[in-house]
């Protein structure tokens, strides 16, 4: 493994700042009233949503990198895997006021998508393992049938709500299903999504050097001195943690976590010190850029738009991966 010191983190660091700074600024040209670069009363309506894009788009993009490499598998990202289809299930319910327990009303947005998000994920592993072991083929199916289930408990309560009143507020729930960068947020809300995007993310930053012994064997990994075990639950709870975090401000994007890590190794390769910085640069200004077309297109969801645009290139993927074990298998 080549020697990765502090500069060259810095080198990274600040050319994925730098990609991000450039997708961002183009997206700041466009508003209701043209093309141009806004005044100082404009810059503040057109930056709200621009912020709140790129950081959901940063956390799914670095979730997404970290569980392709920690479970070896190119298809793995939070959607697929379930884990934001979880979290918005249980942001809707938080919304909702349960029978007003006092301890569920003390509970924060972020802790009920981190709950949700960790709910779905120990569902899939605990389904997807053979013989302690994790398949990638029957992750990717449980994640699927998990996401339906989600989907339909998110349909049924909503139907409860709808009947039986739960809350007096208007009806928000379409942006829990799809998803949608949204500008009517208490600053509280953005500022605790930014936050613990930004922990989470130095974790994995600290972490990224071993998160490349991990795609190696187990014995590999273990002659380099890496707790393999201890590692992934650690990358695992702290990339779903960072999943929660997004989903609990715009609900369900999918295909971030996976069109973003695949650009990335494009540019600079797999290793992961390298990788994890510039998917996250390139998650963080490709959805604020969806976010202005979207808004572009009579606001469509953005949810709606990533799905168009991740959907095919999920195909493509699968079919090369499945073309690759075929040719390999001869």
């Amino acid at each position: 493994m080549k020697r990765f010191g502090l500069s060259h983190l810095l080198v990274t660091l600040g050319a994925s700042i730098g990609l991000w700074a450039v997708l961002a600024g183009a997206c700041l040209l466009f508003g209701s009233s043209g093309v141009h670069w806004p005044g100082r009363e404009q810059l503040g309506v057109r930056l709200e949503p621009t912020l709140i894009a790129s950081i959901v788009g940063a956390a799914l993009a670095c979730a997404g990198a970290v569980y392709q490499a920690i479970l070896r598998n190119p298809l793995a990202e939070p959607y697929l895997l379930g884990v934001s289809s979880g979290a918005a299930l249980f942001v809707y319910l938080w919304s909702l006021p349960l029978a007003a327990v006092p301890l569920l009303e003390s509970l924060s947005q972020q802790t009920f998508a981190f709950l949700g998000a960790m709910t779905a994920l120990a569902v899939v592993f605990a389904l997807a393992q053979r013989r302690g072991r994790l398949e990638p083929v029957t992750l990717l199916l449980v994640g699927v049938i998990v996401n339906a289930i989600n989907g339909a408990l998110f349909l049924l309560v909503y139907q409860i709500n709808l009947r039986q009143r739960l809350t007096s507020a208007p009806d928000d729930a379409f942006r829990f299903l799809i998803g949608g960068i949204r500008t009517n947020l208490l600053p509280e809300q953005i500022v605790a999504a930014a936050v613990c995007v930004g922990v989470c993310l130095t974790v994995v930053l600290y972490l990224s050097g071993q998160i490349n012994a991990a795609m190696l064997s187990e014995a590999e990994a273990q002659s380099l001195g890496v707790r393999i075990g201890r590692l992934r639950w650690v990358a695992l709870i702290v990339a779903s943690l960072m999943t929660a975090a997004a989903m609990s401000i715009c609900g369900p994007i999918g295909f971030v976590g996976l069109v973003c890590p695949h650009l990335a190794r494009r540019m600079v390769g797999n290793d992961q010190r390298r990788l994890i910085p510039v998917a996250t640069g390139l998650g963080a200004g490709l959805l604020a850029v969806a976010d202005v077309g979207s808004r572009l297109l009579q606001h469509l969801p953005v949810g709606v738009l990533t799905g168009f645009l991740g959907g095919p290139f999920f195909l493509v993927l699968l079919w090369r991966q499945r073309r690759a074990a075929g040719m390999g298998g001869r």
